[in-house]
């Protein structure tokens, strides 16, 4: 009887202590593994701290709560590069999954990259590659009003974020503001007239600068387009007549090429082309407006990463046969 007595009090036991257990237990943070739902929007506004964006995780229903999220976030390096932009990405997901996918950038919305140098008929492509509809954004373009007189150029190359329901209007409109404020900080309109040009002039500079070159070369080819104007000379880049046939890519130009007939063509006018062949970075601007000291006026690239700068005539020769001989062998192409 005593030992019945003693399972009962055991069992008893048992039964109140796993009950004390479970109701004291604290509620589990995290949503279970595999039990995500559809995607949906997730905006990280500029500004929000990682308490922030975790609370409007939790709030979404991304995550179970915002602790959970935070307690991941807080011990991966990686969440201080989170960027402001819309993502796509599931709800009712574990905190370290849903980190994983506010990371990844293929998951961004609305997200416009402008490559520096990309021309207007790059940019058209690029946004509807993203949503953006082609008929918009071509009527954005048309549309568009700039302070220098050409849209072509004043599409800044940048990484843009916009919201699910930007317009194009607005998406082209920001390009052109982030264009100007690049303007205002490098003081392009004072440093233009300073240096006998528009700031249209400079611009179109900095485009042919940006088609022609690489980087630490900007400054110099700079100096051969002021060298050419100065001397009256026809400045005879291959970019301008490439722009005028609506052609890119090419690293080479026939002589039925060097006919078309079209303002843009260096070979055939003499100055500046009328507008940018395309959209300049900071770098491109800023050479056009200082270029580096010399008495250039031919360049030539001999061969992928080799240019060379003249003002012999007979030299440019030479080196032009050196680059003929490299075309040629395949020295210019991709991956080569």
């Amino acid at each position: 009887m005593k030992k019945k007595l003693l399972l009962i009090v055991l069992v008893g036991a048992l039964v109140i202590g796993t009950l004390a257990y479970f109701t004291s237990r604290p509620p589990e943070l995290d949503f279970p593994a595999n039990t995500a739902t559809a995607e949906i929007d997730f905006t990280i506004s500029p500004g929000e701290s990682g308490s922030d964006i975790a609370r409007a995780l939790a709030k979404a229903g991304i995550v179970k709560t915002w602790e959970a999220f935070f307690n991941v976030a807080v011990t991966d390096k990686r969440s201080l590069s989170l960027q402001p932009g819309t993502r796509r990405i599931h709800a009712h997901q574990v905190s370290k999954l849903a980190l994983e996918e506010l990371l990844d950038p293929s998951r961004l919305v609305g997200v416009v990259r402008i490559p520096e140098g990309s021309r207007i008929s790059n940019v058209i492509k690029i946004m509807v590659d993203q949503g953006f509809d082609e008929n918009e954004v071509l009527a954005a373009i048309k549309g568009a009003k700039t302070p220098w007189g050409s849209v072509e150029g004043g599409l800044f190359p940048a990484t843009y974020s916009f919201p699910r329901d930007t317009s194009a209007q607005s998406a082209i409109a920001q390009m052109i503001q982030t264009t100007q404020e690049k303007f205002d900080d490098l003081k392009v309109d004072e440093r233009s007239k300073a240096a006998g040009f528009t700031t249209l002039q400079v611009l179109t500079m900095a485009s042919l600068i940006q088609a022609e070159a690489d980087e630490p070369d900007f400054d110099k080819v700079s100096r051969v387009i002021y060298n050419r104007i100065a001397d009256g000379m026809r400045l005879q880049f291959d970019s301008t007549v490439l722009y005028a046939l609506n052609e890119q890519g090419r690293i080479r130009v026939t002589y039925k090429d060097l006919t078309v007939a079209s303002p843009y063509n260096t070979y055939a006018n003499g100055g500046l082309p009328p507008a940018p062949i395309g959209n300049p970075g900071v770098r491109a601007i800023e050479a056009a407006l200082s270029p580096a000291d010399g008495t250039w006026i031919f360049f030539i690239t001999v061969k992928p990463g080799d240019t060379r700068f003249t003002a012999s005539e007979s030299e440019f020769y030479r080196w032009k046969s050196e680059y003929d001989k490299n075309y040629a062998s395949g020295a210019f192409k991709v991956g080569a």
